[in-house]
């Protein structure tokens, strides 16, 4: 079994006058839980990489075609093409310090590094892992979506006005305005409410929690 999470309580306060209303904010964070036991650990999704590879692939083939061509009409008693000439030409004159080089070689090198780091990675990081219960099914929760859950929720609070997700992929941040109610007392039934509902959501590894909460901005 997984340890409970352990809230770190962090309370704002301004002396005003007696009343009901005289916090400014109340916040608290929690650590996120380890994958459940059991449930079968599964990493990010890999992204297709689409747009990249359709990139190389068209430039590649151009290239390709274009010098399989003109080796073709040089082998057919034509003369080789203007840029092929020229190319050579350029390439046996300048030396390897030449600023043209250099930046023609730089750019090269960008590139590569980019494809590598495309290869390298899975990519999809908006697209959250689900706990995997089924050897043949995988499941992912795009953030947006996520976000969109724990907001509806929050706003069921008592107290609650209006409320901003942020969901990132370690962490969920809860920003909410409370227009009665003691902070204190809001702020925990959202930490109970959204705990539950990030719970439910049946992640991979249960993200952290932040939650704020504050008075309405004064009008004027």
């Amino acid at each position: 079994m997984s340890e409970p999470t352990r809230p770190l309580p962090v309370v704002e306060r301004e002396q005003g006058g007696p009343g009901q209303f005289d916090q400014s904010g109340s916040a608290a964070t929690y650590k996120g839980l380890p994958t459940v036991e059991g449930a079968g650990r599964t990493g990010r999704f890999w992204s297709a990489r689409r747009i990249p590879a359709a990139l190389v692939a068209i430039v590649i083939l151009g290239g390709s075609g274009i010098l399989l061509y003109d080796i073709a009409a040089v082998r057919a008693g034509h003369s080789a093409m203007q840029w092929r000439r020229a190319l050579a030409r350029e390439l046996a004159d300048r030396p390897l310090d030449d600023v043209w080089v250099l930046i023609g070689a730089g750019v090269a090198a960008a590139l590569g590094l980019w494809l590598i780091v495309l290869a390298a990675t899975p990519g999809l990081r908006a697209v959250l892992p689900m706990r995997r219960t089924h050897p043949d099914v995988r499941a992912g929760l795009h953030r947006d979506a996520a976000a969109m859950v724990l907001r509806d929720r929050a706003m069921e609070v008592s107290g609650v006005q209006s409320v901003r997700v942020r969901m990132k992929r370690s962490k969920a941040e809860v920003r909410a305005v409370s227009h009665f109610r003691q902070l204190d007392d809001v702020r925990a039934d959202l930490d109970r409410v959204i705990g539950e509902t990030v719970k439910g959501l049946g992640l991979t590894a249960t993200p952290g929690l932040s939650v704020r909460v504050a008075r309405p901005g004064k009008k004027g």
